[in-house]
C-alpha cells in the first residue's frame, strides 16, 4: 500500500499498479478506505506506462461487471465529500 496507489499481484512474482484514482468512482482520500494488504480484489488491465509497468482499474473492472450483470448503465460517479452541494 501506498498513499498514491496498491500494487496487486497478478501472477506469482508479478505486480501491477492500481492508482487511487482508479480504485473508486468517487474520489477515495485513503487507498485503506477501499482495500485491505490481502485481500482480492477484480481488477482489469488498462495498459501499461512508459517504463512497461502493468496499470490495472477496479474502478474499471466494476463497471464491467456492473454492466454485464444489470445490462444497463453503470451506477454513476458519486460527488466528493468537497464537491456536494451545500444547502
Amino acid at each position: 500500500m501506498k498513499d498514491f496507489g496498491c500494487f496487486v499481484e497478478y501472477m506469482p512474482e508479478s505486480e501491477g499498479l492500481v492508482h487511487v484514482s482508479e480504485l473508486a468512482n468517487f474520489r477515495v482520500k485513503q487507498v485503506e478506505d477501499i482495500v485491505k494488504v490481502g485481500d482480492d480484489i477484480l481488477v482489469k488491465c488498462i495498459g501499461t506506462d512508459e517504463r512497461g509497468r502493468v496499470r490495472f482499474s477496479r474502478k474499471a473492472a466494476m463497471e464491467e461487471r456492473e454492466k454485464e450483470q444489470g445490462g444497463g448503465e453503470a451506477a454513476p460517479t458519486a460527488p466528493a465529500a468537497d464537491e456536494a452541494p451545500k444547502s
